[in-house]
């Protein structure tokens, strides 16, 4: 075929006028080629001796090197990691086992070399080369004497590096700065001079070394060779949270470990990826094991049967409920005097204020999220809400708070009872006051929008979201090992959110502030999110879950973040505290939609990614600082009785049951 077409290319260039066919360099085709040059790539030139040039678009240098030196001993993984990691560099190594009986002989004679070395060093005094034998033969018998037992085996090893850059002289620095790095570990490395197309060949994946610069390893040396390393997560103690895929070891967690900065954790999964199942798993095992109290704000209904199992309290949130949430309730916390160092009571009105303002703002806002709210409106809210904590007499003084009881059966022992607190409702009549004596024309459209819009929040006007209007019907008790707050049955695309931030800066203030009364005793307290993508459209909700997110590690408490849409995270910066503060992240299954904005800002590599993708139900990745590990979380039988989300599951069980 060949000699046809050239041929017929022989007769065309005779019918040319100008052709010189005499002239071989015009026509190079035409001439005979050998076997390598019909079947090498074009494009590189093998002519140096030191480094061949790779003729493309843009012109490259390769150079080629092998390991001419090896250390003593080394450190897994650190012998190559220098030379894997630097730079465009590629490796090959080809490893290749010795049989026994070679390696016994090999040995066998190798002994008797360093005996005899040993002697002669003997006989002429040599103490220092005579004791360094002596050692080399104790090592070669031990050796020798494992193989020959089978827990020991010798291998032969080649290692080839190919080293590029796009100049001659970045390619000499390169050489030069990559020689001094392996030079740290002891390891030698040497340019294949005059061997640079062998070399090169060698380092493609041919498997064909071609030059055979061989090193002898046994077992535990060659295991040093490989870059693949098993991050070991977990903790010393802490509940059994799965079992680390690719090792077969149970990981404990301990979510309050001291080598954590913070204690928040935030965990992402595409629905029916096993979210609620971890979660449940986590909260009952961390009760029972650890004493750890946990407390939910359940937007799906999901966890009233954890509740039950572990003698919580469930807490339904509902517009028919008697239940009632005053997001005025304050509550005094212990701080460090700044000067003394000392612990002091403080009643901090101001930052109280701030979180009621934020929960209105959001309220008058409405599920529209109208713009007609602006400074101006939030201005009114602000000093409204700050004069009814002057009303009731509450400032920064924490005994400011109670009030003498006239009857002590009701009080404390020094007959002192909490006074009742400002209301929604005490602030809406506020409003209507301050309206009527308002002359100010650039205030009156807020009063007026004001005054429309809360109505619907307001238990005199029978409003139908009232349930945050009035005191508080209940008070998170302490010890409790699970609180459940079921919002599951308010209306979605607004009242649940609302409900979301009112009883996050209730936990707060009735939860979270109380366990630093006593920081010797504080308790381990866990809070819970679920689908907390919810709060993401309201600005005022995400800046109080940041907010959260700092300051819960002071009071010994861990923020848990759930949601299946990682997507809103990524497109609102102003949540990413909540990421950045959270030291331990879980990631089970994703929707290929999502895994690029989650390799994007947690840094995954594709493999990573990939096994998000395809991973099975109740598998994830866990990362703890800085180690990750592929997790497998199985509940146990009884747990997958209070556990499961499945509604089909769920049925089938409830028959078994009734027959």
């Amino acid at each position: 075929m060949f000699k046809k077409k050239q041929k017929q290319e022989k007769e065309e260039l005779q019918k040319q006028p100008n052709s010189d066919y005499t002239n071989p360099n015009q026509y190079t085709f035409l001439r005979k080629k050998t076997i390598k040059e019909l079947i090498s790539p074009s494009g590189i030139d093998a002519s140096n001796i030191d480094h061949l040039e790779i003729i493309s678009s843009v012109k490259r240098y390769a150079r080629s090197f092998f390991v001419s030196a090896l250390p003593r001993m080394c450190t897994f993984p650190e012998l190559f990691r220098d030379m894997y990691m630097f730079g465009d560099i590629n490796t090959s190594i080809y490893i290749n086992p010795i049989a026994e009986s070679r390696s016994q002989s090999e040995l066998n004679r190798t002994i008797n070399e360093i005996e005899t070395e040993r002697i002669v060093a003997a006989d002429r005094g040599n103490i220092n080369r005579e004791s360094d034998l002596a050692q080399k033969r104790i090592e070669a018998e031990q050796l020798r004497d494992e193989i020959a037992s089978g827990f020991n085996k010798l291998y032969e090893a080649s290692i080839v590096s190919t080293l590029f850059a796009y100049s001659l002289e970045d390619l000499d620095r390169f050489t030069k700065l990559l020689a001094t790095e392996m030079s740290k570990s002891l390891v030698g490395i040497k340019s294949a001079w005059a061997m640079q197309e062998d070399a090169f060949k060698s380092n493609l994946p041919l498997m064909d070394d071609r030059i055979r610069k061989i090193h002898t390893f046994d077992r535990r040396s060659m295991g040093t060779i490989f870059p693949f390393t098993t991050s070991e997560v977990g903790h010393p103690s802490g509940i059994p949270l799965g079992f680390n895929k690719q090792t077969g070891v149970p990981i404990l967690f301990d979510n309050f470990h001291s080598s954590l900065s913070n204690y928040n954790m935030v965990i992402f999964a595409k629905s029916g990826a096993g979210k609620s199942v971890t979660m449940k798993t986590l909260i009952s095992r961390s009760a029972v094991l650890m004493g750890i109290q946990s407390l939910a704000l359940d937007a799906e209904g999901e966890y009233s049967i954890v509740a039950e199992s572990l003698g919580g309290i469930n807490v339904v949130l509902s517009p028919n409920s008697k239940t009632v949430i005053n997001l005025f309730d304050i509550e005094s916390e212990i701080v460090k005097d700044e000067i003394t160092g000392k612990d002091r009571v403080v009643l901090n009105v101001e930052n109280k204020v701030e979180d009621v303002t934020q929960a209105l703002l959001t309220m008058a806002r409405g599920s529209t999220r109208s713009s007609e709210v602006n400074e101006l409106t939030k201005q009114i809210i602000a000093e409204s809400v700050a004069e009814e904590y002057a009303a009731a007499k509450i400032t920064s003084d924490p005994m400011s708070l109670y009030e003498r009881k006239r009857d002590s059966a009701t009080g404390d022992m020094l007959g002192r009872g909490k006074k009742l607190m400002p209301t929604i409702g005490s602030w809406y009549k506020r409003i209507q006051r301050k309206a009527q004596e308002n002359t100010n024309v650039d205030y009156q459209f807020h009063y007026s929008y004001l005054l429309k819009v809360m109505k619907q929040y307001i238990r005199e006007y029978d409003g139908q979201m009232a349930y945050f209007d009035g005191q508080s019907t209940f008070d998170l008790l302490d010890g409790t090992l699970f609180i459940n707050l079921d919002i599951s049955q308010l209306e979605e695309r607004f009242a649940r959110p609302l409900a979301q931030q009112i009883l996050l800066s209730w936990i707060w203030e009735k939860y979270v502030k109380k366990n630093s009364e006593d920081r010797k005793k504080a308790a381990k307290k866990r809070v819970l999110v679920d689908e907390a993508w919810m709060l993401l459209p309201y600005p005022e909700a995400v800046d109080f879950l940041n907010t959260m997110a700092r300051r819960a590690r002071k009071r010994n408490v861990s923020l848990a973040i759930i949601s299946q849409r990682f997507q809103d995270f990524y497109e609102k910066p102003e949540v990413q505290a909540v990421l950045t503060s959270s030291d331990t992240k879980l990631f089970l299954a994703q929707d290929k939609s999502e895994i690029n904005y989650l390799k994007e800002v947690f840094k995954l590599s594709e493999g990573e990614a990939g096994f998000l993708v395809t991973c099975f139900k109740g598998e994830g990745l866990l990362k703890v600082g800085s180690e990750t590990a592929i997790l497998q979380i199985q509940p146990t039988n009884k747990e997958f009785e209070f556990v499961e989300t499945n509604l089909n599951k769920l049925v089938q069980k409830q028959k078994q049951i009734e027959q």
